[in-house]
């Protein structure tokens, strides 16, 4: 089958390649955190191509963030919410798996003093400041999550000190 010329195969290797190269999250297509799209993203240089990265404002200033995930969905183990300092939105604290704890080690060894942004289903959430390696395996996002979003997650993974769903 082809669609105006190009084979179906080449066709759906164009879009896969497409959504990864954007940082478009992608969604499980099972019923397993289905509605979770969690995405961490490091800060980056506003140079280059401007498809490579977004822009949000962070404590003041214009920042640019790559559009590849550093880490996803996929990477936690367990969460564990509470109430975020706004006081009316939630915060999160993130288990990591182990191969993401060595990822975000070497990430916040060699990046402190930039941002890691934190985006859920595609909107923009939090982003914190590296300010030392995290060797634990913890992310936290201090606020901007729904209770809604916190009952998606409990469909992705326990809450940390639960078993393993």
């Amino acid at each position: 089958m082809t669609v105006h010329g190009i084979s179906s195969y080449l066709f759906l290797l164009a879009i896969s390649l497409l959504l990864v190269l954007t940082g478009q999250p992608v969604l499980a297509g099972d019923k397993k955190g289905k509605d979770v799209a969690l995405t961490f993203h490091m800060q980056t240089e506003i140079e280059g191509n401007p498809k490579m990265f977004f822009k949000i404002n962070v404590a003041g200033k214009e920042c640019a963030f790559s559009q590849m995930a550093d880490f996803s969905s996929r990477d936690v183990v367990a969460f564990s919410p509470f109430l975020g300092d706004d006081q009316n939105t939630f915060g999160i604290v993130f288990q990591l798996k182990s191969s993401a704890k060595n990822k975000l080690e070497n990430l916040s060894t060699a990046n402190r003093g930039k941002y890691l942004c934190a985006k859920f289903n595609g909107r923009v959430v939090d982003a914190v400041m590296i300010d030392k390696t995290v060797s634990d395996g913890i992310l936290v996002i201090w606020n901007g999550i729904t209770d809604g979003e916190i009952k998606a997650l409990d469909k992705l993974a326990p809450r940390i000190g639960e078993k393993k769903k």
